[in-house]
């Protein structure tokens, strides 16, 4: 190794670890609640810094290795900043009495005994739980048969598609107050005069659940739809036409031929499915805003409605109790995680057997 060469090298180095320290730094003023004004471009000169020296490092070998990962780091960069360090720094807080800004006091474990001793948390964990195995199979049920109607030969196929595509579209919060709309005003008006009923069906916490799970079918069903579509759409014509050959009436061709043929496709609707249903906030805010008395475990509930999101949200922003809020989000992505790695596997194992 000539001198240019040594030289060249200590410089990158150099850079590298100037890079790291200012990253470091900026993330250490972030995580203590320091009021300094510049962590974020600190932040950002670091990484810069960081990927000059990697990027004249005198190497000939790892050269175009070098030049992918630059080209990845933004991305990366980006992904790491905005999820693994929160998720990190999540978990730290969970442990604190932070505030929202600052942490005075480590409290250990005390927001987790907190948790499971509040009644209200536990009935949102059980009403979501309630939630995600209704809709993991109304949803993909209404989805799977509108894709079949939407793959006949029939005239105007193409708006039906678009129509039952249309309500996801739509933003959760405008669409609880549209329905919002329609459950305490216009089905008021049609009960009373067909059944004599002249309340709205938001007022009760059983029909008031049954109200949310029609909005998110609704509003999820015709995205479940497309995948099917989809999905139905690569089943070998050939296929198709030798079961017609011999014999197999319709009935026969969806359960033996198309459905296993789309094992892969029904695994990742039921995937989506289901985080989706875990993660239900926006329909469940703007439609009930959690409210709602349930009885549970002795006592009378006022949040009968309030799934698992909710919960959180409210702990944290409406009763401004963020630690203990971060708590709450920390066993949500617990749950949420191994849920989703069981449901994969299971689902995984079915593929292999169909």
């Amino acid at each position: 190794m000539n001198e240019n060469t040594a030289g060249k090298k200590v410089l990158s180095l150099a850079l590298m670890a100037i890079g790291c320290i200012g990253m470091i730094a900026a993330l250490v003023l972030d995580a203590t609640g320091s009021t300094v004004g510049f962590r974020g471009p600190l932040l950002i000169i670091g990484a810069i810094v960081f990927l000059v020296g990697l990027y004249e490092f005198p190497t000939i070998e790892h050269h175009r290795s070098i030049i992918n990962f630059i080209f990845l780091f933004p991305l990366l960069f980006t992904f790491i900043v905005t999820v693994v360090i929160p998720m990190i720094l999540g978990i730290f807080y969970s442990f604190t009495d932070w505030n929202g800004v600052k942490m005075n006091n480590f409290v250990g474990l005390n927001n987790y005994t907190t948790m499971f001793s509040e009644k209200s948390f536990i009935w949102s964990i059980v009403l979501t739980f309630l939630f995600v195995v209704i809709n993991m199979i109304l949803v993909n049920v209404v989805g799977f048969l509108l894709a079949l109607l939407c793959t006949q030969k029939i005239k105007g196929i193409g708006f039906f598609r678009a129509a039952y595509f249309l309500p996801n579209l739509i933003g959760g919060i405008v669409l609880g107050y549209i329905w919002q709309f329609i459950f305490s005003n216009v089905l008021i008006k049609f009960t009373a005069k067909a059944f004599g009923l002249n309340y709205s069906v938001l007022a009760d916490s059983k029909l008031a659940f049954c109200a949310i799970v029609v909005v998110y079918i609704w509003q999820y069903a015709g995205y479940i739809m497309l995948i099917y579509i989809t999905g139905l759409q690569t089943v070998p014509k050939d296929v198709l036409e030798a079961s017609a050959i011999d014999g197999a009436n319709a009935t026969t061709t969806l359960f033996r031929i198309k459905i296993p043929m789309i094992a892969s496709t029904i695994t990742i609707c039921t995937f989506l499915t289901l985080t989706s249903a875990f993660k239900q906030f926006d329909v469940n805010l703007a439609l009930t805003n959690g409210t709602g008395a349930v009885k549970f475990m002795g006592s009378t509930l006022s949040n009968g409605t309030q799934m698992l999101a909710l919960n959180i949200y409210n702990t944290a922003i409406s009763k401004n109790n963020y630690a203990l809020g971060q708590a709450k989000a920390v066993l949500f992505f617990i749950i949420l995680a191994a849920v989703s790695i069981i449901q994969v596997r299971v689902s995984n194992s079915k593929e292999v057997e169909m």
